[in-house]
């Protein structure tokens, strides 16, 4: 967690963004003090939320094997970015999210479908 603190450090000019669904995972945090540290973070995002093109393509990224029918939001996650036009989705979910095969999925079914690519990776790879 060091890492994403440093990262939002030195970020500078970058633009911030989060999902509703972000929001609601932060709510779910059970450590008051992390989850206290968290909610004062979000003034600084601007809250993007899901809409039926979105549940579509996090649906196809599902269908395609990127993310696992089980964790529907991880796909959200990258659906919502990618439609949204952003550049850069930060995760620690080495799971589902920041994996090769996620890459390489979420890749070809954004060229197929005529959409922006997006480069998947930890905030500690941005530092």
């Amino acid at each position: 967690m060091s890492q994403t603190w440093d990262f939002m450090k030195v970020s500078g000019n970058l633009d911030f963004h989060i999902s509703e669904i972000t929001i609601a995972e932060i709510e779910r945090t059970p450590d008051t003090t992390i989850r206290a540290q968290m909610r004062a973070l979000l003034t600084q995002f601007k809250v993007l939320a899901s809409t039926d093109e979105i549940a579509g393509l996090a649906m196809e990224y599902i269908s395609k094997g990127a993310i696992p029918k089980s964790h529907p939001e991880d796909a959200y996650h990258i659906a919502i970015a990618v439609i949204n036009g952003i550049d850069y989705l930060l995760s620690w979910n080495f799971k589902h999210i920041v994996r090769i095969k996620t890459r390489q999925i979420v890749g070809t079914v954004n060229s197929t479908k005529g959409l922006p690519q997006i480069t998947i990776l930890t905030p500690g790879e941005m530092l």
